[in-house]
């Protein structure tokens, strides 16, 4: 997957156009005038007024169907050739931008978690959840090239560019891919984020669901075995032996910061141009998968990289870009980036404008701290502060009264305290008198 420096051109020609407008079903560009002579022809034949009126009101209604439809398609195709142009123009923009690579990279080296938090509604740094390190999780079918992408971007980062490989990557299709969780600190030296390589997206969507709402509501843990209820019990009983030192790790559950969608461009084009089951169904299991509402963070929705794509022209890459735009719903020249195997500084670039709209959206949707236990620190620190003014009165107090006791003493140091008891007398004689006289 080696290629060369991108120079796309900057305009669209007529042949690139009409190779994007393969992959839409085609609807009639206006209404027939040709069906409206020949109905009127058969209404001047029939032999009531009214049931003419009737033929014509009918024609008129299909004739306003036909130019809704019209209108609809016009609109499609305009807003379909004006993102092909787009996805062009940015390539030849990544050649431009690429003269500052340097610049773009030291901006992912001095990330760290929670800087580019947005400071809104009156919230700040301390309001947030903010992780040790940010987590960026790779999710995509079988073949999609997840584990390439990671070396692709630790090599970006890395001084030695002959490194060794850092992720297992299958060499061929029946390879095994991907069975256990693996993290990659990026780079190796740091610790503000990290990639984690996952197993392949199965063909059964209910299974994804409930992987990837365990991934993205209780966390990720690196070698943790990825187990589907699909799994036959010899991979088992292979994954448990692999797994077998796993318990003598150190196991820290990270929480997922955002997602990165990895597909295959070659899988994509094949099925954009096939009618076959086999071949749409790749299509439909990227479709099923991205929808997953565990995958979006609030309205953010995954970013996505599409891999191989030095095996493919660059119109089909742009269609493929178009087509999966249109398909999940994002914008094809923002938020989907075409990554393909090859170290020219383009691809370097794109790597690291992929990373940087990853760890935005991830300080984007930090969550914020909650609001029981704000709500328990704020009663601690009022009790506190209670507490010391209620200290400290006391002390003035006690010690007012001591000098004061010290000030009487002085002046009297032989006096002894003194009370006095009033002691009642009671005179019997004359209460005698007061009850016989």
């Amino acid at each position: 997957m080696g290629g060369d420096t991108i120079t796309p051109p900057i305009s669209t020609t007529d042949e690139e156009l009409s190779s994007l407008e393969q992959d839409f079903p085609q609807l009639p560009p206006q209404t027939p005038t040709f069906l409206r002579d020949d109905i009127r022809m058969e209404v001047e034949d029939s032999t009531t007024k009214e049931d003419n009126l009737m033929i014509l009101g009918e024609f008129d209604e299909l004739g306003s169907r036909f130019s809704s439809a019209a209108l609809d398609f016009e609109a499609n195709r305009r807003r379909r050739h004006s993102a092909y142009r787009e996805v062009l123009q940015s390539y030849d923009e990544l050649r431009i931008r690429s003269e500052n690579l340097n610049g773009a990279k030291s901006k992912i080296l001095s990330y760290v978690p929670g800087a580019w938090i947005e400071k809104v509604g009156g919230l700040q740094l301390i309001d947030y959840d903010v992780p040790k390190t940010t987590l960026l999780i790779l999710v995509g079918p079988k073949g999609s090239g997840k584990s390439s992408l990671v070396n692709r971007i630790s090599r970006v980062f890395e001084e030695d560019k002959f490194v060794s490989e850092r992720a297992q990557v299958s060499y061929t299709s029946v390879g095994d891919g991907t069975y256990f969780l693996q993290e990659y600190m990026i780079p190796k030296s740091s610790m503000s984020f990290c990639l984690y390589d996952t197993r392949s997206l199965s063909n059964d969507s209910s299974e994804n669901t409930e992987i990837l709402k365990c991934w993205l509501t209780k966390g990720v843990c690196h070698g943790d075995a990825v187990i589907r209820g699909s799994d036959s019990p010899s991979l088992r009983i292979s994954m448990k032996c692999k797994a077998r030192w796993n318990g003598f790790l150190t196991r820290e559950i990270r929480r997922v910061s955002f997602v990165i969608f990895v597909v295959n461009g070659i899988s994509v084009l094949k099925s954009m141009d096939s009618n076959e089951d086999s071949d749409m169904k790749y299509i439909q299991t990227i479709a099923e998968a991205f929808s997953c509402p565990y995958l979006s963070f609030k309205d953010d929705k995954p970013v996505v990289v599409v891999t191989h794509g030095d095996l493919l022209s660059l119109s089909d890459r742009a269609r493929v870009r178009v087509h999966l735009g249109e398909l999940l719903g994002i914008p094809p020249a923002k938020q989907i980036f075409d990554i393909p195997e090859s170290c020219d500084p383009v691809t370097e670039l794109t790597i690291i404008d992929m990373l940087r709209f990853s760890l935005e959206h991830a300080d984007k949707n930090l969550p914020r701290k909650s609001w029981i236990m704000n709500k328990v620190h704020t009663a601690l620190l009022r009790g506190c502060i209670l507490l010391l003014i209620s200290l400290g009165i006391a002390i003035i107090i006690a010690y007012v009264y001591r000098a004061h006791i010290h000030r009487v003493h002085r002046a009297k140091p032989h006096a002894k305290p003194h009370i006095d008891f009033i002691h009642p007398e009671i005179n019997w004689h004359a209460i005698r008198h007061m009850w016989l006289g």
